[in-house]
């Protein structure tokens, strides 16, 4: 009996080291054959976006499925440069380049507007120089990349796998924009976009999806703060205002057909990041401070922190002869 539990245990202990030995040995590069295949099947092929893009020579990197930059400062990009590409748009990939560590794929032409060979040939005369083919000043100037990085080298693997790891930025599975869009979004999102009904929070491009383009829109201010109003709807249907703020809806408005108006301004989606709300934490009770024992601090509180205008209906058009409309 001894004997027999000292095979079985040998026999375990050199089971164990052959998986641990397998699971230790690193994955082979990828080979010439393999990189030239998925050239040849990921190289123009059309995808959604499931990120933002910005232009500019500053692009996405991914890696282990976490994307650089992101929160502020991909927002701050989307800001200073504008966007190459939203979620939900559709996009070519026009480069495919390996290198040593990642692989450069680049979108709509890149950000970098490129030239043939003889567009950069130039005849000279006393009046200066001219290049012999004109080009064209908009080609692959608003496009963007994305490298996608391995550990110390590009292992070999295949196309689904390829696909996977892309998940993050490149949809290649939906069959329209609506569908590669609605899987970017919060489920809660997601159930009123199908319903067409907006929420308090949202912002642009969920409208959209949700109602389509505003066939009337109206621009006001009201204590130094502009707001914007999307109108959908026409007498004797449903009418809705839609209000923003920024890129966020403020207010929702819905006058009924039997006269009902319901009003919504409570916040209904939260789009900010739980990062951004925790750098300012809460004041301790024994926190130190000026007041002498007894002074009452003066509401420091703002009078309106949104400064959003009053609810109410916008003004007839009989009553306004000149509003200012938008689009």
């Amino acid at each position: 009996m001894p004997c027999r539990r000292a095979v079985s245990l040998l026999l375990a202990l050199l089971i164990g080291s052959a998986l641990a030995a397998a699971q230790a040995t690193p994955p082979p590069r990828i080979t010439k054959e393999n990189r030239e295949q998925i050239i040849h099947v990921f190289a123009y092929d059309l995808v959604y976006i499931r990120t933002n893009f910005p232009m500019g020579k500053v692009g996405l990197k991914l890696r282990n499925g976490t994307l650089s930059p992101s929160g502020p400062d991909l927002q701050q990009l989307m800001a200073l440069w504008g966007p190459a590409a939203k979620p939900g748009d559709q996009a070519r990939i026009t480069d495919i380049v390996f290198k040593d560590d990642h692989i450069h794929f680049e979108i709509n032409g890149g950000p970098i507007k490129k030239r043939k060979w003889y567009q950069r040939i130039e005849v000279g005369g006393s009046a200066g120089s001219t290049p012999i083919s004109p080009s064209d000043s908009n080609a692959n100037a608003r496009g963007s990349f994305v490298d996608l990085y391995f550990d110390k080298y590009v292992p070999e693997m295949t196309g689904p796998e390829l696909k996977e790891a892309l998940r993050p930025v490149f949809d290649f599975d939906s069959k329209s924009p609506l569908a590669a869009y609605l899987e970017t979004v919060s489920p809660k999102v997601k159930d009123a976009i199908e319903k067409h009904h907006v929420l308090v929070g949202m912002n642009h491009d969920m409208v959209i999806y949700a109602k389509g383009r505003a066939p009337k829109k109206v621009r006001e201010h009201v204590d130094e703060v502009e707001y914007e109003e999307w109108i959908y709807g026409t007498p004797p249907q449903d009418v809705d205002f839609v209000r923003f703020v920024g890129d966020e809806v403020v207010r929702v408005e819905t006058m009924k057909v039997d006269g009902q108006k319901i009003v919504r301004t409570e916040k209904e989606v939260d789009l900010t990041r739980p990062a951004l709300a925790a750098k300012q934490p809460e004041r301790p009770d024994n926190a130190p401070t000026l007041r002498r024992p007894g002074e009452e601090m003066p509401d420091a509180r703002p009078q309106n922190p949104s400064r959003l205008p009053p609810a109410g209906t916008p003004t007839p058009p009989d009553k306004d002869p000149t509003p200012n409309l938008v689009g």
